[in-house]
């Protein structure tokens, strides 16, 4: 059973670290990039892919060169260990724990609060696909498929929904109502076809 809850974090608003610089903080950086163009993130690894390297010097993010320490972790929210060390990322689980923190030890399930899983963004429309930490090649797989059958026209329905909501008068309990008569219409025809 998942029972993951999903949220959709203001990672503009959050200190973010990262600690590796090879292929999979590379995966790790474009997915949180893709979805949150101005993310706060540092970067802490003994040495950077040149990809790496690159989105750092694009993103003018804050990173050093050299290993992870403990006192690394002080003032950020959400840590992502991705180095290609075990005993390291295993510290990095331990250290963050005890602070608190959300941390996402990649590649190893048990050692995560949270998993970065495959995302669809259509405009204002943004859905998360979760498989519990199973199959992220599955996650990506129907992040693909909803991003083909999406249209590119349902950003302009939730700005026309938006609209209509704002325009609703009466208290909130009759405006869910309203709203949900409208949208209803959309499932019912979604099922005619």
């Amino acid at each position: 059973m998942n029972e993951l809850y999903p949220i959709f974090l203001k990672a503009d608003q959050l200190r973010i670290l990262i600690v590796g610089g090879g292929f999979v903080a590379l995966e790790k950086l474009t997915f949180l990039l893709k979805s949150s163009p101005r993310a706060n993130v540092s970067l802490i690894s003994v040495d950077y892919i040149p990809e790496v390297k690159d989105i750092i010097h694009q993103y003018g993010f804050y990173h050093e060169t050299r290993p992870y320490e403990s006192v690394d972790l002080n003032g950020y929210s959400i840590v992502i260990g991705a180095t290609n060390d075990p005993l390291v990322n295993e510290q990095i689980y331990s250290d963050a724990k005890s602070r608190n923190m959300l941390v996402n030890i990649a590649d190893n399930p048990p050692l995560c609060d949270f998993y970065m899983g495959g995302i669809v963004t259509k405009g204002n429309l943004k859905l998360a696909i979760s498989t519990n930490g199973k199959s992220p090649t599955m996650a990506k797989r129907l992040r693909q498929f909803f991003e083909l059958i999406l249209p590119e026209s349902i950003d302009e329905l939730l700005t026309n929904i938006n609209e209509y909501r704002r325009h609703l008068k009466g208290d909130f309990e009759y405006k869910v109502v309203e709203l949900n008569k409208l949208t209803q219409s959309m499932i019912e025809k979604a099922n005619n076809n």
